[in-house]
């Protein structure tokens, strides 16, 4: 019988609803390090103070915009899954020949029999196939429900995201499929479950420092590309640990371009998307909340709860938690503010040295990464860099202290 291990492919969340409590809250081999610095500590701590308080609104941003409806495309599908795309703009013309039909992932799931699924999101549901030629993919098939207007344009920007990525720390397209009233994608199966999976070992293995390390800039280094070396840059807009799945050797692959949006073109002027607020509780931008203004800092501020989570163990939101440690943030941040730096670690990790190091340097950068307002957040390429220096000073002290 396949395997029923469980996976997060299935799809980004509905658009969340945060309460108001939560409201307050290829790269170089070397890369010179630039964190523990006296500059940065006092700027993480700064930082600190500010969520501490409150989160300010948002000064006002003049600016052009993009509506959501001018990123749009036409497509004819046929029930085989070849597809030709009519852009907006009137300027590509592409049609795709994937090499597998709807009778095969028919056949392949024995009709999507519920033995062959490993996950399920707001998407829809996913299976894991192996398809005749051998390749063992994932497909993700969307759910047929009243809904069908965000289904599809949620479909479509997947499709329309993952045809133009490729990068090792993103999961891989292979195509999709469009038969009747079934939508079905087919991306690569990565075996080994997702980041919060492992986190709260359900997989039997605790993540050590080096590993989250490494996970923390594979996910750097996906998002970098996203934002930099696509075009046009995109925005993933759901970036958690949950989206995050793992291989056989622990290295990290984003998934799920459902809710992912094309950057701001800078050469216009444009300093942001104005577009309906999408993503997951405890994760989502306070500005972007506040204000619909979505840009590249919006993943920076995700990448901060993430870092947070991975350093903790703890989920972004814990209810079963006392009040004061519900937000894991704003709990990590008071405790660091008031020089309680190592109980932020997570308790299943060892306190040493070489992870309190990582600790500590990886939470001022967290800190910077959650700035209340944008403008003060760095970039992922800076987040990529600092990361790159952490990880090779983890290493130098980990190995002087054997």
């Amino acid at each position: 019988m396949p395997s029923r291990r469980r996976h997060s492919y299935g799809g980004g969340a509905s658009p969340a609803t945060v309460s108001s409590s939560y409201s307050n809250s290829t790269f170089t081999d070397r890369f010179s390090p630039t964190t523990t610095t006296d500059k940065s500590s006092s700027i993480a701590r700064w930082i600190s103070k500010i969520f501490i308080n409150c989160f300010t609104p948002p000064d006002t941003v003049t600016s052009k915009n993009f509506d959501d409806s001018e990123q749009t495309i036409r497509s004819r599908r046929s029930s085989t899954g070849s597809v030709q795309r009519h852009y907006g703009n009137g300027i590509a013309n592409e049609t795709e020949h994937p090499r597998f039909t709807f009778d095969e992932i028919y056949d392949a799931t024995k009709n999507f029999s519920p033995s062959f699924r490993i996950g399920q999101g707001g998407f829809g549901t996913v299976y894991k196939v192996k398809l005749r030629d051998g390749t063992t993919v994932a497909v993700k098939r969307a759910k047929k429900s009243i809904h069908d207007d965000r289904q599809g344009k949620e479909f479509t920007s997947e499709i329309q995201t993952l045809a133009q990525v490729t990068h090792l720390s993103l999961v891989r397209y292979y195509g999709f499929l469009v038969h009747n009233d079934e939508k079905i994608l087919i991306v690569e199966y990565v075996a080994n479950g997702s980041l919060r999976d492992h986190l709260d070992c359900k997989e039997g293995k605790i993540l050590d420092m080096a590993t989250r390390l490494d996970i923390a800039t594979d996910v750097a280094h996906a998002i970098t590309y996203l934002h930099m070396y696509t075009q046009p840059p995109i925005i993933h807009r759901d970036i958690k640990s949950s989206n995050i799945l793992l291989t056989e050797n622990f290295r990290a692959k984003v998934a799920d371009f459902g809710f992912a949006r094309v950057a701001p073109d800078s050469e216009s002027g444009a300093t942001h998307v104005s577009t309906q607020v999408k993503g997951t509780a405890g994760y989502l931008d306070p500005e972007y909340l506040t204000t619909y203004q979505l840009t590249e800092k919006s993943d920076v501020y995700s990448f901060g709860v993430l870092l947070i989570e991975l350093l903790s163990g703890r989920r972004p939101i814990e209810l079963s938690r006392v009040h004061k440690e519900r937000i894991t943030i704003r709990w990590a941040i008071k405790n660091f503010t008031n020089g309680d730096t190592l109980s932020v670690l997570d308790p299943k990790l060892e306190q040493n040295p070489a992870n309190n190091l990582a600790l500590e340097k990886v939470l001022e950068m967290a800190f910077q990464c959650l700035a209340p307002h944008r403008g003060s957040r760095p970039t992922m390429k800076k987040c990529s860099e600092i990361l790159w220096g952490i990880r090779k000073d983890y290493r130098e002290l980990l190995n002087t202290s054997l």
